[in-house]
């Protein structure tokens, strides 16, 4: 059996194997937060992709936390609802384990979709954006309103019930939360010193920058079954001098242990313009996760740039990562998992009803991949 089809354990969830789909917005929500057909479609197809583990898309705690007017969100009845249904369709036919990234854009909030990195104003139907500090993310961003005491115990409570909404076994139910830690979003925000210019107990030192995510991680803890995983997505570097380093979120990471959470996602980036990217290579930022999995001794997962079957396996034997997150792979070829243990070795379990496709039933199967690019 290859690594990457071997089981795993997160906390008591079982996983058959470390093929994970990662959270990726799809701003294809109605303007309440509510899930569109595009969600049971998008989420029915990775559900049969042969990853054990899909992470359903940021979604926001609360109306200003989403990342656009179009983004999911967890906060109201009708959402939980409707995301309780939506779960409830693709359950009943796959068996593959479904987490929730539960978000809270900060300083990054009301944007327009798909990246376009373009503020959305109130009277076109956004918000004004919670930050850190008076400090601004882009050129079409206003100065973000300063958190405060009172905002930040509501974030907090807002955390802890949107991981309640998404426990309910009677609704939503899911198996798994992973905290939206990177990227220049609120938690990571605050752990940035290029975002995070704050001199009270939340800026400054390490320790302090870290408080609210150790604040939100143990009020998720409390309010999510001890027997349920629990993640956090951080970013390893800003990619600017003066960002965070690898180092402190390697700290942050052994924090999180201590809270009893069971792994780390380790992306970079999106604190602040001007960011001195690396090369973009297959498998970038598997060093980051290897780092911290190092030092501060809980699971990582790989993110970013990984393409291949091989490339995933070798990031797992060479101790780089637990688990691989496939994002933009499994969009392009929505059967990754599948063919992936194909490639491997390893047993596909195809869909009954798409049995004939598996490469040992169809000759064309092997055919396709080894047929010259027209």
């Amino acid at each position: 059996m290859s690594r990457l089809f071997s089981p795993i354990t997160l906390g008591n969830l079982e996983l058959r194997n470390r093929v994970v789909i990662p959270p990726m917005c799809q701003y294809m929500a109605a303007s309440d937060g509510l899930p569109a057909p595009w969600h049971h479609m998008h989420y029915g197809a990775l559900a049969i992709s042969g990853a054990d583990l899909i992470i359903q898309e940021a979604t926001g705690v609360d109306a200003i936390g989403r990342i656009s007017p179009n983004c999911l969100g967890i906060y109201t009845d009708a959402q939980e609802a409707a995301l309780t249904d939506m779960l409830a369709g693709i359950r009943s036919f796959s068996s593959a384990r479904f987490g929730i990234q539960l978000a809270h854009a900060g300083r990054k909030a009301s944007c327009e979709p798909f990246d376009s990195y373009v503020y959305v104003p109130p009277e076109k139907g956004g918000w004004h954006p919670l930050g850190p500090s008076a400090a601004k993310h882009g050129d079409s961003w206003p100065l973000p309103r300063v958190a405060t005491q009172d905002d930040l115990r509501e974030v907090i409570k807002g955390f802890a019930e949107a991981a309640r909404r998404a426990d309910r076994a009677d609704r939503a139910g899911y198996d798994l939360i992973e905290l939206h830690g990177a990227h220049g979003y609120l938690i990571s925000s605050f752990l940035s010193p290029l975002a995070n210019r704050r001199t009270d107990a939340y800026g400054g030192p390490l320790e302090n920058r870290m408080r609210l995510a150790v604040e939100i991680a143990r009020a998720v803890r409390k309010a999510w079954p001890a027997q349920k995983a629990l993640g956090m997505r951080l970013n390893g570097t800003d990619w600017l001098e003066g960002g965070i380093t690898i180092a402190e979120t390697a700290q942050v990471a052994a924090r999180l242990k201590e809270e009893g959470f069971d792994y780390v996602a380790l992306s970079s980036g999106g604190n602040a313009r001007g960011q001195k990217l690396p090369p973009i290579v297959p498998g970038y930022q598997a060093p980051l996760a290897q780092e911290v999995r190092a030092t501060a001794g809980i699971a990582t997962m790989a993110v970013g740039m990984v393409l291949t079957p091989h490339q995933a396996e070798d990031i797992l034997a060479e101790g780089k990562a637990d688990l691989v997150a496939i994002g933009r792979a499994a969009l392009d070829d929505p059967r990754w998992g599948l063919h992936a243990a194909q490639a491997l070795g390893d047993e596909a379990v195809y869909p009954r009803s798409y049995w004939r496709a598996a490469g040992r039933v169809w000759p064309g199967y092997a055919m396709l991949r080894s047929a010259p690019v027209a």
